[in-house]
């Protein structure tokens, strides 16, 4: 069990930096719009309660006034 949780934790970390290594090439306005989505994805999950259509559907709209915010 210690093992699993090890290289759980190891995949976890090495696909956060893979994550955040892709955002580097990203403009203003793309950064916005994924920061908007997954802002609005945990918002949607928590007011529905952790439904799937509420966290998709808080993910579409962060993304849109992410996107829309972060206009230059």
């Amino acid at each position: 069990m210690k093992h699993i949780k090890h290289s759980l934790l190891v995949s976890t970390s090495f696909l956060l930096v893979l994550s955040l290594s892709a955002c580097s090439g990203m403009s203003k306005q793309d950064k916005g719009t994924a920061i908007g989505a997954g802002v609005g994805a945990v918002g949607g999950s928590v007011l529905t309660g952790g439904s799937a259509i509420g966290t998709v559907g808080g993910a579409a709209v962060g993304g849109v006034i992410g996107h829309e915010i972060s206009k230059p």
